[in-house]
C-alpha cells in the first residue's frame, strides 16, 4: 500500500480507503462488514469513512463495532465522519453550531470513540452564516473531538472563503474536501479546484470512484436485481444509467473493458489506477458489499503502473471529456 499525505497535512492516508457508505446497515451488517473492513486492513488501509447520515447512523454504529471486535490499534487508523444531515428536527441538519456540535457528539457515541481523525461538512450550508460554520469546525478540532476538518463537494468559491476567513480570525482552516471524481465525473477535481491545491494544499479524499458501479461494467447488459442500483433504497440511483447520457456512460465502461483485458486487470481496477494518477487525489475510497470485492479493488495499486502515458492518452481519447485547462487568475 501506498501512503500520501492528506494535502498539505502530516497526515498519512492510505492511497486506498474503504467507505461505508449504501453498505453498513443497509445492505448487511456486522459480520460482513467485520470481514470486509479486515481484508481491506490486511491489505494495508488505515482510512476508513463514515458519515451520520448513513443508514441514519447505523453505520457508524457498525463501524465502532467491528473496530472494538477487530482489536486494531486505534492510532493505527484514520477514522472520519461527516456532519449535516442528523435527522429530522429543525435543528438536526445543516452546519449551525449547534448541529455540528450536538452532531459530533452523537457520531463519537456512536462509532464509541473519543475521537475522530477527520470530520467533514457534509454539504455547504446555505442558511448558516460562513463564520459560525467556521467557527464551530475550528472549535470541534481545537476541543479535540477531530484533528482536522475539511469539506464536502463545497465549491471552490465556498472554500477559498472559508480558508480566508479562518485565517483571518486566527482559526483552524478546512483541509480537505470530500468531492466525487471518476472518469465520468472531472471537471471539479481537474479544474475548478486547481488553485486551491496551489494556494492552500487542499487534499481530497474522492468517492464513487467507480462512478456509483457504472465503471465496474456490471450495468453494460442491465442491473442485476443485487446491485446497488437494483436495492430498493437506491432506485433513485437508476437515473444514472437511464437515457442519451446514461448510455455514454455505460459505452465508455464497455470501452474501458477493452483496455482492461489488455493490461490483465478488471475494469474496476482499471478506473480505480486512473483515480490514483492524479497527484492531487490524497485517497480514492472505495466500497465493497463483499470481501472478494475488496481484494479486487486493492489490486488497483498494481495497475498504476501500467497506466504509461500511451494508455493515458487512449483512456482519455475513449473518455472524450477533459476538462478545459484551469485559468489562472492572477494572470487575467
Amino acid at each position: 500500500m501506498e501512503y500520501r499525505h492528506l494535502g498539505r497535512s502530516g497526515l498519512r492516508v492510505s492511497a486506498l480507503s474503504f467507505g461505508s457508505w449504501v453498505t453498513f446497515g443497509d445492505q448487511f451488517g456486522e459480520d460482513t462488514a467485520l470481514a470486509c473492513m479486515q481484508a481491506a486492513y490486511d491489505a494495508g488501509v488505515n482510512f476508513f469513512d463514515n458519515a451520520e447520515a448513513y443508514a441514519q447512523g447505523e453505520s457508524e454504529t457498525i463501524m465502532g463495532k467491528v473496530i472494538q471486535k477487530a482489536g486494531w490499534k486505534r492510532s493505527d487508523l484514520v477514522i472520519s465522519t461527516k456532519i449535516f444531515w442528523g435527522g429530522q428536527g429543525p435543528n438536526d441538519r445543516g452546519l449551525s453550531r449547534k448541529h455540528i456540535m450536538e452532531g459530533m457528539y452523537g457520531s463519537l457515541e456512536r462509532l464509541d470513540m473519543d475521537y475522530v481523525d477527520l470530520v467533514f461538512c457534509h454539504r455547504p450550508d446555505l442558511h448558516t452564516p460562513m463564520e459560525e460554520t467556521v467557527r464551530a469546525m475550528s472549535d470541534v478540532v481545537s476541543s479535540g473531538m477531530a484533528f482536522y476538518w475539511g469539506t464536502s463537494e463545497w465549491s471552490a468559491e465556498q472554500i477559498r472563503h472559508a480558508h480566508e476567513f479562518a485565517t483571518r480570525a486566527g482559526l483552524v482552516p478546512p483541509t480537505m474536501d470530500q468531492p466525487q471524481y471518476n472518469l465520468l465525473t472531472r471537471d471539479r477535481v481537474e479544474a475548478e479546484y486547481a488553485p486551491l491545491y496551489r494556494d492552500f494544499g487542499l487534499g481530497t479524499t474522492i468517492w464513487s470512484p467507480l462512478a456509483s458501479g457504472i465503471l465496474t461494467g456490471k450495468y453494460n447488459d442491465g442491473i442485476p436485481a443485487d446491485s446497488r442500483l437494483g436495492h430498493e433504497k437506491y432506485t433513485w440511483l437508476k437515473r444514472i444509467v437511464e437515457g442519451e447520457a446514461g448510455e455514454r456512460k455505460l459505452q465508455v465502461a464497455r470501452d474501458l473493458a477493452a483496455v482492461a483485458g489488455d493490461l490483465g486487470c478488471t475494469t474496476s481496477q482499471l478506473a480505480l489506477a486512473w483515480c490514483l494518477k492524479n497527484p492531487n487525489v490524497s485517497t480514492v475510497i472505495t466500497g465493497a458489499s463483499r470481501p472478494e470485492q475488496v481484494t479486487e479493488n486493492m489490486g488497483a495499486m498494481d495497475v498504476v503502473e501500467k497506466l504509461t502515458d500511451e494508455v493515458m492518452e487512449r483512456i482519455e481519447e475513449l473518455a472524450g471529456n477533459k476538462p478545459a485547462e484551469p485559468q489562472d487568475w492572477r494572470t487575467m
